[in-house]
């Protein structure tokens, strides 16, 4: 299998004792690309946090971007840190970024204050955008139709947990819909229907690892190689076999950010 894993966190502490041999196993899975999020845990200090992974390694890619978590410390420095971050080649999104309305971790004006701040951003650098939505839908995709729709750049909808029209809204926007572990979980059916319903060409997989482990491991640390558990819950919901499904999803993650695998997986490829 053939596999994309669009979004994971791999500087987390988590994988501190065994980075290397859970990129390894990434590998051995068929993960030929990954999208490390460069957003952290704290703007101040961990804006770069996904570029050394992507330095090192050719098939792993980078963001940078503030979480709407972390939108209250956000400061000018972190800025114009990020527009110079944001420009290296081996970044090709700027996020994880937007609302969450759920913890409310940051007042909602101040999130959507810091989300417009760099969305200007990213359309300056002409870079697609990883959005984290939860519990605050209406107010994501208003301000994305208002200040990104007509960059024309598009993104990526990570983690989706919308409804089929909420999702349809993002492709009016040239936004690919990317899908977790939690498409696994019994209790989401909604989210499998919507999985469903959308074309094949728009959609992805990821881990968002260490969170959101597949069913059979909820309770436990996720990690990238996981990520051929998600393409083959969305294989039975298409009624496609997963080395197909995975293939149409590794195509889409290549043609929009016009990279391709640098090497087949195997062992962890290291950029020259």
């Amino acid at each position: 299998m053939r596999i994309v894993d669009s979004h994971a966190h791999l500087e987390f502490s988590q994988f501190d004792e065994d980075r290397a041999a859970m990129l390894e196993r990434a590998r051995a899975a068929g993960v030929e690309m990954l999208l490390a999020i460069g957003s952290g845990t704290s703007p101040a200090e961990r804006l770069d946090a996904a570029i050394p992974f992507a330095e090192q390694f050719g098939w792993i890619y980078a963001t940078v971007g503030i979480h709407p978590h972390d939108a209250a410390a956000a400061t000018e420095d972190h800025f114009a840190r990020l527009d110079e971050l944001g420009r290296r080649s081996r970044v090709i999104a700027w996020g994880e970024m937007g609302l969450d309305y759920y913890y409310d971790h940051a007042p909602r004006d101040t999130q959507q204050r810091i989300f417009r701040r760099q969305l200007e951003q990213a359309r300056a650098a002409r870079r697609p955008v990883v959005i984290h939505c939860r519990d605050a839908w209406d107010d994501c995709l208003a301000i994305l139709e208002q200040d990104w729709k007509a960059s024309g750049l598009g993104g990526i909808f990570h983690c989706f947990t919308g409804t089929l029209e909420q999702a349809r809204r993002g492709l009016e926007m040239n936004f690919l819909i990317s899908f977790a572990g939690n498409v696994t979980y019994p209790k989401m059916q909604a989210l499998r229907d919507v999985a469903r319903e959308l074309p094949l060409d728009r959609i992805l997989t990821e881990t968002d690892s260490p969170f959101l482990p597949p069913q059979g491991r909820r309770g436990k640390r996720n990690e990238p190689a996981f990520v051929v558990e998600v393409a083959q819950a969305l294989a039975i919901v298409r009624n496609l076999p997963p080395d197909e499904l995975a293939a149409a999803v590794a195509a889409n993650f290549q043609g929009f950010f016009g990279v391709s695998a640098p090497d087949a997986p195997g062992a962890p490829g290291q950029a020259g």
